[in-house]
Formats: C-alpha cells, structure tokens, sequence
C-alpha cells in the first residue's frame, strides 16, 4: 500500500431527510403531491413504488415524522400485531417485499381501518402486478391509490448526485459532473452508487474527484457488475 493510501473507514454520512430537501421532478411529482396531500386521503392506505434509489423511503419519512408512524422495515408483520402496534393509528412499511403474508397485511389495513388511520407501503412495483390470492386484501389494495416514480432524466440525476455529494462534504467541479453523466447509467441507484465509489476513492488517496479518478472509478465499477 502506498504512503499516500489509507483505509477509508465506512463512517457514513448524514443526509437531509425533510421535504424540503426532496428534489421534485416530473418523475416525482405525483407521489411528492400524495404525500403532501394527507391526511386528506380517502382511502385507508397508499402505495408508493418505483425503482431503488427513488426516493420513496425519503418520502415515506417524511409522511413518517409528519404522523409519527410506526416503521415496519424488514418486510414482515406476523408479530406487529397487537405489542408493536399499540395504540398507534398510522405505520409504514417500508419495503414490502413479495412475497408476504398476506393474512398478517390484511390484519394490519383492517386494524388500522377501523382507527381511521393510515398505512403507507412502500414497494418495487404497483400491486396490480403483485400475485395476491386473498380476495379481500386484493381488493381493498387495489381500490387504493398507488402511486409511481419514474425514470429520472439527466436533470435530476445530476441534481440528485450534486446533494449527495454535499451531504458528503464534497465539492466536485461542474465538467466532473459532466463527465459523469455523458458515461454513466441512468439510475437513482446508479448515481447513488457511483457518489459512494467516489467518496471511497478519494478519501483512499487523499485528493478530490477529478477527471482521472471519475473514470477510473467508473471502469472500475463496470468491471465489478
């Protein structure tokens, strides 16, 4: 190992969490009025889905502090029920992933029915394409709203690149930028990624994100699919 080397140390990094700092696009926009909308929703619950990276856990957040929700965040509910729920009216499960049980889900929307409360899902897909066999889940899941983010265009990404590096502490010069995003695959995860592999590389060798470095890290990257 080089003199100029050191370890990274996977410290983290804190990043802004409020609506404010959500980056509203037309892919977004919708699922951001939804959001913004409660708690004038008509229906028990809503779903927000779309590709990782998104920004539907930002979101689900937000909604999250404004109710204080419970989080459900490994997917599963068997035991949410009655301890973890408590006396609570509103939770968030984040993500749903399928498949699940559809018994113990149908428990949850039901309970919170009943408190005129709310469920906010988040998940990959719309469940219109989720393989549900109970009837009556099926049912009131599809009579909800659900909500889509799409695809991001460059705007975006290079927005949604520029606050993760700020969130990082790091500065990197408008041509990098561009740079990247003539090369890179247009993904939230992606770019999310790539700003991660970044951050890594320079903190490694001890110098900021240039030209160089970006493309080294991008074949880098390439080579590890």
């Amino acid at each position: 190992m080089s003199s100029r080397q050191q370890i990274p140390l996977d410290l983290g990094h804190r990043s802004a969490s409020g609506m404010a700092d959500f980056l509203v696009a037309p892919c977004n926009q919708d699922a951001v009025a939804w959001v913004d909308r409660w708690p004038e929703w008509s229906l028990p619950a809503l779903v927000l889905y779309g590709p990782q990276g998104a920004g539907k856990s930002h979101l689900a957040h937000v909604w999250r502090s404004r109710c204080t929700a419970l989080l459900v965040d490994d997917g599963s509910f068997p035991d949410l029920l009655p301890d973890r729920l408590g006396d609570s009216k509103f939770a968030v499960i984040d993500p749903l992933e399928l498949p699940f049980d559809e018994e113990a889900l149908l428990h949850l929307y039901n309970v919170l029915a009943e408190r005129n409360g709310h469920l906010l899902i988040v998940a990959r897909s719309a469940p219109a394409r989720w393989d549900i066999r109970l009837r009556d889940l099926r049912s009131r899941l599809l009579a909800c709203p659900a909500v889509g983010i799409g695809s991001p265009n460059d705007g975006l990404i290079g927005a949604l690149m520029i606050k993760q590096f700020a969130d990082r502490q790091l500065r990197v010069e408008p041509y990098v930028l561009t740079f990247l995003l003539a090369r890179m695959e247009r993904s939230f995860s992606e770019a999310s990624r790539l700003v991660a592999a970044l951050d890594r590389a320079a903190l490694a060798e001890k110098r900021r994100i240039t030209v160089p470095l970006a493309r080294r890290v991008l074949e880098t990257l390439e080579m590890n699919r």
